[in-house]
This record gives structure tokens, C-alpha cells and sequence, in this order.
């Protein structure tokens, strides 16, 4: 009799201690939950990490979530995840892309930075430069692997396939492809137009058309609260100092608020690739 009310007794404190974790557990997996957050593979995944990781702490701390990085290893893959089953929660992307995932997977846009976006055709070489691109048919261009937004503007400025110039996708990083340049391993690269503005020695061959500035957007599956948090958040990066070398290594004063309108269309970019 007594040793099953000693076992009664120690089922139901067990019970209570069970019942009481949970209790307190329930608030804390209510408050903070862990959110992928994609980029694309503009800089090499070690860079990334390095690059990217005051956002991330940032959104921890203004949002309360935890944050983690996902990187690809190049525009290839970068393509391919963007088509997997498992979404990101969150991306940050250049218009082509942006566009594809508010259409064809139902993201939201938050934001976007200020400035809009070109990209320009450039070399070291004051023969080549000013006088077109078709002045360098024949010559190596250097550029990141397809489909980045600077490949597929190349490939419109070449559009005749009897003249073309010797395209090389082997850029690491849009930084990579200046140093291939200015080290004479290459005629000419395609690289964003407010990284060409840091180097007054390369020459433009030719400036692209505009596009609305680099976008975050977030899966229609994270809650409306959440999305809100990381939008108000990003709105206000330019005031927080720790972040401050983030945006300008991004080339961005500040984030405004984004809308599909911004980059309705950009995604037929993307049509002549595999996957679409």
C-alpha cells in the first residue's frame, strides 16, 4: 500500500515537473525561432560568412529569431537551390532573381536598396575602352558563372553568335574579375557599376540599363509578424554602426521599402536558362 502511493506520488511530481517544463518552453519557442537567410554567391562562401555576419546579428538582436546564413558556391548552384523543395525563409537578390521568387514561389518583397542597380562593361585598356563593346569581339571578358544578372547583361550585348567575344564565367567574386583585369589575365569584366565607381583607372566600355536595387524577400510561410520585424529592422540598418561597413560593401546608402511593381518583368531574364 505505501510503496504504491510512494509510486502515485512520485508519477504525478514527475508529471508536474513535466507539465511545468513545458510551460515554460511553450513562451521561448513562441518568442524565437531560426530563419535561413540566402545571398547570393557574389563573394566566396567564407567571405560571405565574414561579410554578412553583422546583418545576421543585427536581425537577431532587432527581431528576437536567430538568423543563419546560407550560401551557395556559385551561380550555378546558386540557380539550382533556388528550385529545391526546402525554400529560404528569407533572400537577398538582385532583381532577376527577386522577381522569380515573388512569381513563381509567392515571396514577398520587404525591401530594397536605394540606389538602383547596373552593371558596366570595363577594362584597363584606354584602346578598348569608350568605343563600344563591339570593339571587343574577339577579346576575353571575364564575369561570374550564369546566371548572375552581369552574365545575362552581357550576353544581351552580344547577341549576334557569329561575333562574339571569349566570355569566361570564371569570376570568384565581382572583385576577382577586376583584379583579372588590372593583372592582364583578361581584356574586360562585367562588374556591378558602384564597384566600378571605387576604381577611377578602368575604363567604360559600356552602362547598362537600371533595374530596381538589390531586394529582400521573404517566404509567404513565415508569419506576417516575423516579416514585419526584419522589414522595420532593415529599414533602419543605416542607423546602426556595426552595420555600417555592410552597406558599403554592398554599395548601398540605405534600404526603402520594396513593392512587386519595383521589379515586375525582370524575371523573364531568366528564361533562356535551364530551370525556368
Amino acid at each position: 500500500m505505501h510503496t504504491r502511493t510512494r509510486q502515485s506520488g512520485r508519477l504525478l511530481a514527475a508529471a508536474l515537473f513535466i507539465a511545468g517544463t513545458c510551460q515554460v518552453c511553450a513562451p521561448l519557442a513562441a518568442r524565437a525561432a531560426d530563419y535561413t537567410f540566402a545571398v547570393e554567391p557574389s563573394y566566396r562562401p567564407d567571405r560571405a560568412a565574414e561579410i554578412y555576419k553583422p546583418l545576421l546579428d543585427y536581425l537577431d538582436k532587432a527581431t528576437g529569431h536567430h538568423f543563419v546564413l546560407v550560401t551557395s558556391r556559385n551561380y550555378h548552384f546558386y540557380w539550382r537551390d533556388i528550385h529545391s523543395v526546402t525554400k529560404t525563409a528569407f533572400a537577398l537578390d538582385e532583381a532577376h532573381f527577386a522577381d522569380y521568387r515573388i512569381v513563381h514561389d509567392n515571396y514577398v518583397p520587404l525591401v530594397r536598396a536605394a540606389e538602383p542597380t547596373s552593371y558596366s562593361l570595363v577594362t584597363s585598356d584606354a584602346e578598348l575602352g569608350g568605343k563600344g563593346p563591339q570593339l571587343l569581339v574577339g577579346h576575353s571578358i571575364i564575369t561570374m558563372p550564369s546566371p548572375s544578372l552581369g552574365y545575362v547583361l552581357l550576353l544581351e550585348m552580344y547577341s549576334n553568335p557569329v561575333s562574339q567575344p571569349d566570355i569566361r564565367s570564371t569570376a570568384g567574386a565581382w572583385r576577382d574579375a577586376i583584379d583579372s583585369v588590372f593583372g592582364g589575365d583578361d581584356d574586360a569584366a562585367i562588374i556591378p557599376t558602384w564597384l566600378k565607381n571605387q576604381y577611377p583607372n578602368l575604363i567604360t566600355v559600356k552602362t547598362t540599363r537600371q533595374f530596381a536595387g538589390t531586394c529582400v524577400t521573404a517566404s509567404a510561410d513565415v508569419p506576417e509578424e516575423v516579416r514585419q520585424k526584419v522589414k522595420d529592422a532593415l529599414l533602419k540598418l543605416d542607423t546602426d554602426e556595426q552595420t555600417a561597413k555592410l552597406l558599403i560593401e554592398l554599395g548601398v546608402s540605405k534600404f526603402v521599402p520594396a513593392t512587386p511593381k519595383d521589379y515586375e518583368g525582370n524575371e523573364k531574364l531568366l528564361k533562356a536558362y535551364l530551370g525556368y
